[in-house]
């Protein structure tokens, strides 16, 4: 069972766990348990996504229940028109706030693009962050003798593909767990010292005006457990206090996104 944060007769919305696929994939076909097919057997009805979560990252996902209302949220996102916040937990300090405008070229995937082809130029990228609390940790990690982190709070203007991640990392200030463009020692210290082994980005609200309705609407996912641990040890248990937290059914199907 999916937590279903929103529901109405045109749309729905779940907290996706971390580790799980959107929908099902030939580049992982032994994974039999996705959101889709389960949100559509949880509600009794077809789903169509609007956007996409990457498989490590939790949060807001957003799917129209008629293929209308599907497209219709799909240029909101693609125009966008909707405020989507997230949450990371990233190395070292990074203080105050600031707009990151660092164009990216497109990632590809070896096996699912292929034959892609076109233009493979930078690509106009922002972000804007804000450091929400900083911490640091008598952990000796990597050729430091401490640990330190920051929670920030993001809020992409564009969609390319890992672009927080990216961001991050090109700030020097990778999000922990993210195996691709993180921090190797980082992360495998985090497990060691937190039991933390996954990515920490959490999709924690989105805004936008109904398809249907036009009337504004602000959808809030909840931090699940490993987030809530992570909050209670930095002492941050009081820092997001309109971010809710959920508690979320073991699920043997799903793997937990390991570094």
């Amino acid at each position: 069972m999916l937590e279903i944060i929103y529901q109405d007769e045109h749309l729905v919305a779940v907290n996706k766990p971390a580790g799980w696929l959107v929908h099902r994939s030939w580049l992982d076909r032994k994974e039999k348990v996705v959101v889709m097919q389960t949100v559509r057997d949880q509600i009794g009805q077809h789903v169509f996504t609007a956007h996409r979560l990457d498989r490590p990252t939790s949060g807001v996902l957003l799917m129209g229940l008629s293929s209308e209302v599907g497209r219709l949220l799909s240029q909101q996102f693609e125009q966008h028109q909707m405020q989507k916040t997230y949450h990371a937990l990233v190395r070292g300090w990074l203080d105050g706030e600031e707009r990151i405008d660092y164009p990216l070229t497109e990632e590809l995937d070896k096996i699912a693009d292929k034959f892609a082809s076109g233009d493979n130029g930078p690509k106009s990228a922002i972000t804007d962050y804000r450091s929400v609390a900083q911490v640091e940790m008598p952990f000796a990690i990597g050729r430091y003798d401490c640990a330190r982190y920051t929670l920030v709070e993001l809020q992409p203007h564009t969609g390319r593909k890992h672009q927080l991640r990216r961001h991050m990392s090109h700030l020097r200030h990778p999000i922990i767990g993210d195996s691709a463009h993180g921090d190797l020692k980082q992360n495998r210290g985090a497990a060691q010292h937190f039991g933390c082994q996954r990515l920490m980005l959490h999709a924690s609200s989105l805004a936008l005006n109904h398809p249907v309705t036009g009337e504004p609407l602000v959808i809030r996912a909840g931090l699940d457990a490993v987030w809530q641990q992570m909050m209670q040890q930095f002492g941050w248990q009081q820092c997001l206090p309109d971010v809710p937290r959920v508690e979320f059914a073991a699920t043997a199907s799903q793997d937990s996104a390991s570094i």
